[in-house]
């Protein structure tokens, strides 16, 4: 009984260690691959506190624990929209809400804005392209529905058009043309011209 006691202790330590070590790792990815999205898993092991090796038996590659960062990120993103109440706040509201949650998320993993890390590393599943689109085209189709929004555009097509203002807004924070609280108040501003804020064409 008492050997079975102490394998299950054992069994538990190691569990929560191999935790403890992919957290690392991904937060060291998400740092490191934000800044250079060219780095190496030598420097994503020396940024987490591990060895190579460790890095390896938790992800036999580089392309695998890339698809991993993506995957936690689309959990975070997820999180942050339900703490939104995109489903209940006023519709322009619920949307400067939506994109107040992508400026946050997008802080914390820039390496998503850089398209061809998304495009060639896409996870099998809980991808934030497949994610974060149907939350706020649910967000518009609800203001066309209570005459917030324009009704006369696809709910879908909105959506994707809004996701794309704020990843342009992003570029151009990063890239220095815009200060970001600039930025994101022309991002809201388009969005709701985009979407039809004031609709209908009477109280304009």
């Amino acid at each position: 009984m008492v050997d079975s006691l102490d394998t299950a202790t054992r069994s538990r330590s190691r569990r929560s260690d191999a935790r403890r070590s992919i957290d690392a790792i991904l937060n060291a990815a998400r740092t490191v691959l934000g800044e250079r999205p060219d780095a190496g898993m030598e420097e994503i092991a020396t940024t987490a506190g591990v060895t190579r090796q460790t890095v390896y038996a938790h992800f036999p590659s580089r392309d695998a624990l890339v698809a991993a960062l993506i995957e936690t990120a689309a959990d975070e993103y997820a999180a942050l929209l339900d703490a939104a109440g995109l489903d209940t706040a006023p519709p322009a509201d619920a949307l400067a809400r939506f994109l107040d949650a992508g400026w946050r998320f997008l802080r914390r993993h820039p390496l998503l804005l850089n398209s061809a890390v998304t495009r060639n590393h896409r996870p099998e599943s809980n991808d934030p392209h497949d994610v974060v689109p149907p939350r706020l085209e649910r967000l518009v189709q609800r203001g066309q529905r209570t005459g917030d929004f324009d009704p006369s555009l696809p709910a879908d097509w909105l959506a994707a058009a809004v996701i794309g203002l704020q990843h342009t807004a992003a570029e151009e924070i990063a890239d220095g043309r815009r200060p970001a609280d600039e930025a994101a108040a022309l991002c809201l501003e388009s969005a709701l011209r985009l979407c039809g804020g004031g609709w209908p064409p009477a109280a304009r």
